[in-house]
């Protein structure tokens, strides 16, 4: 049985155990392990939660200089670059940079794996994440600006894209549990958005 392998941020780590969960009997699920470590703070980027295009990018050569070979890859970062410093207006990782590291994460997206996927960034609304106000700011215009970036890039390097950005958004507001985290059943609409367009990208058959 092949394999779908994980590669992204808390979003993902919500809606993972969903995503297995449909995919039983399918493909195996795995991700970047240290779960736990990810949970206790989904704010920092430690353990399972991929972190920033930097970090994927470091974790993705240690894939590659292990050897791995990844049946099917799903992986995405952003909302941690995008991070924005209240006083400064800095970005974590600024878009020129983010495009460089994307350059690169998809040059070896497709060594590690002959089928891989690319996952937009989900959204941040300032209203919500940025009231009351917090240590970093995300604003939807850079979510449109890194995912506008990410579409070009991944195009050019001919991965396909899975628009979870523009299916979440369908839901409004009201889809949010906190700041940027969404509630269990729009989680659970997530997975199932994503195995659909598995099952259709992957026929004839899945498996």
């Amino acid at each position: 049985m092949k394999e779908v392998f994980v590669i992204g941020d808390s979003i993902s780590i919500q809606y993972g155990p969903c995503l297995k969960k449909l995919l039983d009997g399918v493909f195996r699920y795995d991700r970047k392990r240290g779960l736990d470590q990810a949970l206790a703070d989904l704010d920092k980027p430690t353990g399972a939660n991929g972190g920033d295009s930097a970090m994927v990018l470091a974790y993705m050569k240690e894939l590659e200089s292990e050897g791995r070979k990844l049946d099917i890859l799903l992986f995405n970062c952003g909302l941690h670059d995008m991070k924005t410093d209240p006083a400064t207006g800095e970005k974590q990782v600024p878009l020129d940079k983010y495009r460089a590291n994307l350059d690169e994460i998809a040059t070896l997206a497709k060594k590690l794996s002959e089928r891989c996927f690319w996952i937009r960034t989900t959204d941040a609304q300032e209203h919500i994440h940025n009231d009351p106000p917090r240590s970093f700011f995300r604003y939807h215009a850079d979510v449109v600006a890194y995912n506008q970036a990410a579409d070009e890039i991944m195009a050019a390097h001919g991965i396909p894209t899975i628009d979870l950005y523009g299916f979440t958004r369908t839901f409004g507001d009201d889809a949010f549990c906190d700041h940027v985290h969404y509630k269990e059943d729009i989680r659970a609409l997530q997975a199932a958005f994503l195995y659909g367009y598995l099952h259709a990208a992957l026929r004839p058959p899945l498996g």
